[in-house]
């Protein structure tokens, strides 16, 4: 009989992430329909334990359009969806979800925060997808304006006066001594 293993999901508008956290994964399977029939089959461990998914997915996928990246911890699917909208769940089932499936809090965004970030996450290798449109940055300076002066001073010493310390050998004969006001 197979297993389960923990899977989670996020969306955007046109995609969704199912990610299916099973260590060391080997003889990885997956089928995808246009209809939107999900299965997913491996095996793990040193005994070859068998995991199974099969899911309906809320509406209709882009198969071609669909990616998938096996690693060592992980197996990754970045699903298009055939028409770009949000899904209210993703199940064509109602109800409650099987306790195997759970949502990607890492990668979950509203969908009203959808623009603000579409890079994908660090562990999802598609191979021939495009960063270069991506806008994650690099080079020199980081965002820094060029002739900007990158010195390690610390403005918040520059105006401070030093105060000597009090003279230890009065205090011990318990005279008093001047404090001054700077």
């Amino acid at each position: 009989m197979s297993r389960h293993p923990i899977v989670k999901w996020a969306q955007r508008l046109d995609d969704v992430f199912i990610t299916i956290e099973l260590p060391d994964a080997q003889d990885v399977k997956l089928k995808l329909d246009p209809e939107g029939k999900f299965f997913f089959s491996a095996e793990s461990g040193a005994d070859k334990i068998p995991y199974e998914v099969d899911l309906d997915l809320h509406d209709k996928v882009d198969v071609d359009g669909s990616k998938a990246s096996v690693g060592n911890r992980n197996i990754c699917y970045l699903v298009k969806k055939a028409e770009s909208k949000w899904w209210s769940r993703l199940l064509k089932q109602e109800g409650r979800p099987p306790v195997f499936l759970k949502v990607d809090w890492d990668r979950w965004v509203d969908e009203d925060e959808d623009d603000v970030d579409t890079k994908p996450a660090p562990d999802m290798d598609f191979g021939d997808f495009d960063f270069s449109k991506m806008n994650m940055g690099g080079g020199e300076g980081f965002g820094a304006v060029e002739g900007e002066d990158d010195d390690d001073s610390d403005t918040e010493d520059e105006n401070v006066e030093e105060i000597p310390a009090p003279k230890k050998d009065a205090s011990s004969s318990g005279a008093e001594h001047e404090v001054k006001n700077v």
